[in-house]
C-alpha cells in the first residue's frame, strides 16, 4: 500500500485548489442566493480539462485516473458542490458512459464535445416513480422500425435546464423487465423534449436541477446506447462510478467545513483564549479531522479500485455511505464551532451544510447504498 501521492498528482490537486480559491470562491454565495448557474465558470472548467478528467485524449479528455478526478472532485467541492456537481455528472456518469459502452460514431459526435466542455451532458433516470427503483421505468421508448418514440417525465436531472445531450433511460420491452430497458442519447432542442422550471432546492442552488418531458420525441435509432435491452445493467455500472465521484463531492464538502471551523477556531476568542485551546471544541476538531480522514481513505481506495480494473460496487458504495454521513455531521459542527456566526451566510459554512445532504440522497440514498453493502457481504 502506497498513501503518497504522486508528483502529477500533487500537480492536479493544487490546479484545482487555485481555480476553487480564486475563481469559484468569489461570487458563490451570490450564485447560491440567486440560484444561478456558474457558465462562466463551467467554460473555464472545460478549458482546465476538469470536464473530461479520464476521456482518452483522442476524443478531446485528460487521459488522466480515477484519483485524479477524486482529487479535483474534493478541491471543488470544498468551495462549490453546485458546481462540482456538474463536474461529477459531465464525468462520471455521461463521458464514461459513452466511453465504455457508446460506438465509434457517438463518442465523435458527442464525446469529443463533452470532454471539452463544449457540450453540458445530463443523465436522465430517475422517475416520480422510479427514484431508487430503477427497474420501475415509466419513460417508453418504442421501437418503430428506424427510429424510437419516447414518453415519459425524469425529474431531479442536473444540469437539466443547460445541459445540450441527455443521456435518457427508458423501457423498450416491459414485459422484459429490466432486460428491457435501453439508454438513449436525446439532444436539446428535440421536438417534443420540454424542459419544467428549476427546481427551487436547499442546498447545491447553482445546479440547475430540472423536470424534462418526452412528448413523442423522435430518437434514431443510432442514438440508442449498447445491445438492445442493455440499458439497466449500463445505468447500474454508470452509478457504480457516480458514487465515487459524490463521496468525493461528500468529502470536499466536509473538509472545506473542517477547514473553516479550524481556521475560525484560531481567530476567535472567548474567556480569553482562542476557542481551539478549549477542550470541548479541540475534541470536536479531533474527531472531525479523523472522520474526513476516513473517508478520504475510503474514497481513494474506490477510485484506486476503478483505475486497476477491479469490480468497485462495494467499495464506492462504503465510500459514497461514509462519506455523506461524515459530510452531514462534519457541517453541522462547523456550523456549531462558529456559534452564531455559523448562521450567517458570510461564513459559508451554513451553505456547507445545505450542500451536504444531497449527497445522502442522489445517485443513490444511503439505504439504498447499505443494500448494495449487505448483499455483497452476505454473498460471500
Amino acid at each position: 500500500m502506497n498513501f503518497t501521492l504522486s508528483e502529477e498528482h500533487l500537480m492536479i490537486r493544487d490546479a484545482a485548489r487555485d481555480f476553487a480559491q480564486n475563481e469559484l470562491l468569489p461570487g458563490v454565495i451570490e450564485r447560491d442566493n440567486n440560484q444561478h448557474f456558474p457558465d462562466a465558470l463551467v467554460k473555464k472548467m472545460g478549458e482546465l480539462g476538469f470536464l473530461g478528467v479520464m476521456v482518452d485524449p483522442k476524443y478531446g479528455g485528460s487521459g488522466m485516473d480515477a484519483i485524479s478526478y477524486v482529487l479535483i472532485m474534493e478541491e471543488l467541492s470544498k468551495i462549490d458542490a453546485s458546481a462540482s456537481v456538474i463536474v461529477s455528472v459531465n464525468n462520471s456518469l455521461v463521458c464514461y458512459g459513452i466511453e465504455c459502452y457508446g460506438t465509434e460514431a457517438q463518442k465523435q459526435k458527442y464525446l469529443t464535445k463533452l470532454a471539452t466542455g463544449e457540450f453540458i451532458g445530463a443523465f436522465c433516470l430517475s422517475e416520480p416513480e422510479a427514484g431508487s427503483d430503477a427497474t420501475s421505468q415509466k419513460t417508453t421508448a418504442i421501437d418503430k422500425g428506424d427510429h424510437y418514440l419516447i414518453n415519459g417525465t425524469k425529474n431531479w436531472i442536473t444540469s437539466g435546464g443547460r445541459a445540450d445531450v441527455y443521456l435518457v433511460v427508458a423501457q423498450s420491452d416491459k414485459e422484459k423487465g429490466s432486460h428491457g430497458i435501453n439508454v438513449f442519447l436525446v439532444e436539446k432542442g428535440t421536438e417534443g423534449f420540454h424542459i419544467g422550471p428549476k427546481e427551487d432546492k436547499l442546498g447545491i442552488r447553482g445546479s440547475d436541477t430540472h423536470t424534462l418531458q418526452f412528448n413523442d420525441v423522435k430518437v434514431p435509432k443510432e442514438n440508442r446506447i449498447g445491445p438492445n435491452g442493455s440499458g439497466f445493467r449500463f445505468a447500474m455500472k454508470t452509478l457504480s462510478g457516480g458514487r465515487i465521484g459524490i463521496a468525493a463531492q461528500a468529502l470536499g464538502i466536509a473538509a472545506g467545513a473542517y477547514e473553516l471551523a479550524l481556521k475560525y477556531s484560531k481567530e476567535r476568542k472567548t474567556f480569553g483564549v482562542e476557542i481551539c485551546n478549549h477542550q470541548a471544541i479541540a475534541f470536536k476538531l479531533a474527531d472531525m479531522a479523523t472522520e474526513i480522514e476516513a473517508a478520504r481513505n475510503l474514497v481513494m481506495k474506490a477510485a484506486w479500485e476503478k483505475d486497476q480494473g477491479m469490480n468497485y460496487d462495494f467499495s464506492s458504495a462504503m465510500a459514497k455511505l461514509y462519506a455523506s454521513k461524515v459530510a452531514m455531521t462534519q457541517t453541522v459542527e462547523a456550523v456549531q464551532i462558529h456559534g452564531g456566526n455559523g448562521f450567517v451566510k458570510e461564513y459559508h459554512v451554513e451553505r456547507l451544510m445545505r450542500d451536504a445532504k444531497i449527497t445522502q440522497i442522489y445517485e443513490g440514498t444511503s439505504e439504498i447504498q447499505k443494500i448494495i453493502i449487505s448483499r455483497s457481504i452476505t454473498r460471500d
